[in-house]
C-alpha cells in the first residue's frame, strides 16, 4: 500500500502484543479507522540498541515472526521500515567475516579503518571537529583473528559498526536491501543516521554537502523505482532539514514538540505560531518517539533562555520526569534529549495532552502517533530501573490485553476521536493552507483546502478547545 496523508503509528513489533500477530489484530480492532499507517520500528535480528543494530536484512527476528505478517499487516496500513544507512551490527555475518580473514575478506570495503581514512591518526585537532555523540574519537579497536588489531569507525554504540557508503561493495549491499524493503511492502524507508553516513577527514563528519545529496538522490532513484519515498532521520539545528524539504523530499518535524511543551507551560502560541507558518507541508510530525524528546531542534526558533525554561519545566511539571533518567547514569549518551512520554512531560493531564495533539494534528503534514502516546502512557519507572536504560521510561510492553483495558479512558476515546476527524476531514489535504493566529493564551489554527475548512479554537491556560 502506497503513503497516504493519515495518521501513522510508531511502534516496536512486541509492543503492542506480543509479535507483529497480535500487533495487527490489535490495531483491526482499535485502530482501524484512527491510523492509516504503520512504523514498524527494525524488527530485523538486532544485537543491541532495540533492533537499530541489524545484523541482517533479508529475514524477520524469529520472536515477532516472519515477512508474511509484515506484508498482511501492509494490506491494510501503508508501512515505513528502518534502514540504518550509517552502521550495521558487529555480530553480523559482515563484520564477523571481516574480523576472521581481514584483508581476504570479501566485506573489507564495508567498513572504514582509521589507517587508512586518516594515513595514519587523526590529529586533536581533527577529532575536535568531528560532531561526536561519545567524549572520545569514534572508533572501536577491532581485534583479528591473526592477532592483529586495528580502529575502525564506530559513531555510535561498540555493536553499530559504521558502513563505508563510498565503496561500490557497500553500494550494492545498500541498493539490494532497500529493494527488498520495498518488495516486502515498504511505502516509506526512513534513514536512521543519515546525517553521520558521509565521513570526509577536516570536516565535522555530519550532513557533509555536496556528497550527502549524492547518497540522498541515489537512494532516492532505487526507491523511486519500486514507488516509495524516502525519510532521512536527522535531530539537529531546523535549518539543515529545511534544506532537505526544499529539494522536494520528506521530512521530519522535531521542532514541534518543544514548542507545544512551550505553549502549554508558559500559556503563549508565540513561538508556535511563527513556526507553523514556515515548516513544510511535505513533512512527518512527531510529539514522541521511541528516543527521548530533542532539545536540539528548537535552537533559534525558541530563545536560548526559553529552551532552558523549558526543560526545567519539564522536570518541575512534568509527572515523573527528573533529570537523572536523562544522565549517565541511565546509559544516556545523548545530551540533546530529555527521557520521558509526552503524557507526563505534560503532568499526566489529559486536557492538556488532547491539546497537544489537536495541535498537532492541525499542524502541517502527516501527523506521526507513537504507540506509548496513543494509549496516554505514563512513565514506566519499573521498566527504565530493571534495564538502567533511560529510554526504556518510554517503552512500555502493552499486551493485547492491556491495549484493550486502555480503551476504556476517556483520554484514549478522545485522542481516537481526533484521529478519525484528521485522518477523513478533506481541509487537511496536503496541498491546502494553514492559518495561524494567537492572542495572550488564545490560539487559533485553519486549515482549508478548496471549499473545505476546519479550525482549532484552543485556551493555552486552561486547555479547553473545540473544533468547528
Amino acid at each position: 500500500m502506497n503513503l497516504q496523508n493519515k495518521i501513522m503509528l510508531i511502534t516496536y513489533a512486541d509492543s503492542m502484543g506480543k509479535n507483529l500477530k497480535e500487533l495487527h489484530e490489535v490495531l483491526n480492532k482499535h485502530y482501524r479507522e484512527a491510523v492509516g499507517g504503520v512504523h514498524i520500528l527494525p524488527f530485523f535480528p538486532s544485537s543491541a540498541d532495540r533492533g537499530f543494530a541489524p545484523m541482517r536484512y533479508d529475514k524477520v527476528d524469529e520472536a515477532f515472526g516472519n515477512f508474511s505478517d509484515i506484508e498482511s499487516i501492509g494490506k491494510d496500513y501503508y508501512l515505513m521500515f528502518d534502514f540504518m544507512v550509517n552502521h550495521i551490527s558487529a555480530s553480523s555475518e559482515y563484520f564477523q567475516d571481516f574480523l576472521q580473514k581481514k584483508e581476504s575478506s570479501e566485506y573489507k570495503d564495508f567498513f572504514i579503518r582509521y589507517s587508512k581514512f586518516w594515513n595514519g591518526e587523526p590529529t586533536q585537532e581533527q577529532i575536535d571537529k568531528i560532531y561526536k555523540r561519545k567524549p572520545r574519537a569514534p572508533y572501536i579497536e577491532a581485534e583479528f583473528e591473526d592477532g592483529s588489531k586495528e580502529k575502525i569507525w564506530c559513531t555510535f554504540c561498540e555493536e553499530q559498526i559504521d558502513l563505508d557508503v563510498t565503496k561500490d561493495k557497500t553500494k550494492e549491499f545498500i541498493r539490494r536491501t532497500l529493494k527488498d524493503m520495498c518488495r516486502h511492502g515498504a511505502a516509506v524507508i526512513r534513514l536512521d543516521a543519515f546525517a553521520y553516513a558521509v565521513k570526509k577527514a577536516d570536516t565535522s563528519c555530519f550532513f557533509i554537502e555536496p556528497d550527502i545529496w549524492e547518497l540522498l538522490y541515489d537512494i532516492e532513484k532505487i526507491v523511486k523505482e519500486e514507488n516509495a519515498e524516502i525519510l532521512p532521520e536527522i535531530h539537529e539545528h531546523y535549518t539543515i532539514p529545511m534544506k532537505i524539504a526544499e529539494k522536494g523530499f520528506w521530512i521530519y518535524d522535531f521542532a514541534l514538540p518543544v514548542l507545544t511543551l512551550h505553549a502549554l507551560y508558559n500559556h503563549t502560541g508565540k513561538y508556535l505560531k511563527d513556526w507553523l507558518e514556515k515548516c513544510p507541508m511535505k513533512q512527518f510530525t512527531t510529539l514522541d518517539t521511541h528516543d527521548g524528546i530533542g532539545i536540539v531542534d528548537v535552537k533559534d526558533l525558541l530563545p536560548d533562555e526559553e529552551i532552558e525554561a523549558v526543560k526545567e519545566q519539564m522536570y518541575s511539571q512534568g509527572a515523573n520526569v527528573k533529570k537523572i533518567y536523562s544522565s549517565e547514569a541511565y546509559n544516556n549518551l545523548d545530551i540533546y534529549q530529555v527521557n520521558t512520554t509526552y503524557y507526563s512531560a505534560l503532568g499526566n493531564n489529559d486536557d492538556a495532552y488532547l491539546l497537544a495533539r489537536a495541535i498537532q494534528f492541525f499542524a502541517p503534514g502527516i501527523p506521526q502517533v507513537y504507540y506509548v502516546g496513543m494509549l496516554a502512557g505514563s512513565n514506566d519507572i519499573e521498566l527504565m530501573e530493571r534495564t538502567k536504560n533511560g529510554r526504556d521510561i518510554n517503552r512500555h510492553y502493552y499486551t493485547a490485553e492491556e491495549v484493550e483495558k486502555e480503551q476504556s479512558r476517556p483520554v484514549v476515546q478522545k485522542l481516537k476521536e481526533l484521529m478519525v476527524l484528521r485522518n477523513t476531514h478533506p481541509a487537511f489535504s496536503l496541498d491546502g493552507t494553514i492559518e495561524v493566529s494567537t492572542d495572550e493564551d488564545k490560539l487559533i489554527i485553519t486549515r482549508k483546502f478548496g471549499k473545505e475548512s476546519i479550525t482549532l479554537k484552543a485556551n493555552l491556560t486552561t486547555y479547553q478547545f473545540d473544533v468547528k
